[in-house]
Order: structure tokens, then sequence, then C-alpha cells
């Protein structure tokens, strides 16, 4: 993946790729095994979300999609197989979202912000995102050596709030790096509330309220 730059060139950290060394089935050679494959992720991305991974089976999961286990198991050989997949998915989504954020041109700060908005649309309104979170949190009862969550957030942010206060956009006194470790604290946390709460309906509005405070403290 091309290294990722700010608007002015500067370059800042892209989102390591994720592969997890695990199980896995064939490749889909045809479009409706593909597709197959995709609805079964989704599936069992809701039902980790929603129950967690020990709470769920490959039954859940085959009866969820009215398929047998068997089908399931063709394309997912374990359950821990189709925990690596929706965790590697939530992994997929950031650079996407990142080269959207980017072809907005915007200052440094504003692509870190633009991304943290859009992550709170993502964790609301994508299933997969919203797995891969539920697996995170329950790394230790998954047998799958699952990547350690918040690094590459926080990585990505510092490099564009460095860059944001190289060009004047910051405060004189702001620590990029304090500022970064803060942000994915807030975010993260945010959603995890709303998720608690509200089943994430309310992620936006209670990140926007995060997200001026933060602007208030951070601009010059």
């Amino acid at each position: 993946m091309p290294r990722p730059t700010s608007a002015d060139g500067t370059a800042s950290v892209a989102f390591n790729a994720r592969k997890i060394t695990t199980a896995r089935g064939p490749e889909p050679r045809q479009d409706r095994s593909a597709r197959t494959k995709a609805v079964i992720l989704d599936v069992a991305s809701e039902l980790f979300a929603t129950r967690g991974f020990r709470h769920t089976s490959v039954k859940d999961i085959a009866e969820a999609v009215e398929m047998t286990k068997g089908a399931v198991y063709f394309h997912y050989p374990t359950k821990e197989a189709l925990a690596v997949a929706v965790v590697e998915g939530h992994y997929a989504y950031w650079p996407r979202l990142l080269e959207e954020v980017q072809k907005r041109e915007l200052p440094a700060l504003d692509t870190a912000l633009a991304m943290l908005d859009g992550a709170a649309l993502a964790f609301r309104d994508n299933v997969v995102v919203r797995g891969g979170a539920r697996l995170q949190i329950e790394r230790p009862h998954i047998d799958a050596e699952l990547p350690t969550p918040y690094v590459d957030w926080t990585e990505l942010l510092r490099s564009l709030l460095a860059d944001a206060y190289d060009k004047g956009q910051l405060a004189q006194d702001v620590d990029p790096a304090a500022v970064a470790r803060s942000l994915v604290s807030a975010f993260f946390g945010v959603q995890h509330v709303s998720d608690v709460l509200h089943g994430r309906a309310d992620i936006t509005d209670r990140w926007a309220e995060t997200r001026d405070l933060f602007l208030r403290a951070l601009r010059p």
C-alpha cells in the first residue's frame, strides 16, 4: 500500500496490513462462492458483535444463514477462522477510509478528525467493523494471535498531528503524541459507551461532542 500523505505532501503513517495465521478455507473461484462467503462473514460479524465469541457457535451462524454446518465449515474450517476473517475485515476497512479522506485534500488536523468522524460512522453502520471490535476485546478467548488494537490509530494520528503542529494548525503548547494517545482513548471510549448504552445509535453525536472539546483545546 502506498505511504499516505497529507494535503501538502508530508508523509504520514499507513495502517499496517493484517494477515493473521490460521486455518483457512479455499479461495472462492466463482462469484456465487464469493457471495456466499461474504454472507457468512456478515452474519458471523453480527453474531460476534452482539453475543461475543464464546456465546456464538458455528451452528448458530449456520442456522442464521440457513446453511448446514458442513457448508459453513467448507468456507471457514473453524470458528477461529471466522473470527480471524472478521478481525481482518475490521482492519482492512481503515486503509480504505484513509484513502477516501485523503481524496478531500484536507489540512493535516482536519484529516485526523475526518478519519475519526468516518470511524464513528463505520462503528454505527458497518457490521464487520462492529464484530471485529468485539472480538478484539475477547482476544484472550480466541485461539489465534490477533493484532494489538489501537497502535496503528495512535501512530497515524500522531503523524498527522505532528504535521499539523509544524504547519501552525495547533497551539504551541500542544504535544502531538500526547494528543494522539488522548484522541484514541477518547474515541474508543466514546464508541464503547455508546455501544453499551445505545447500541451505537448515538455514536456520531457523542463523538461530535468530544471532538469539539478537543478542538477548542488544540487550535491556536
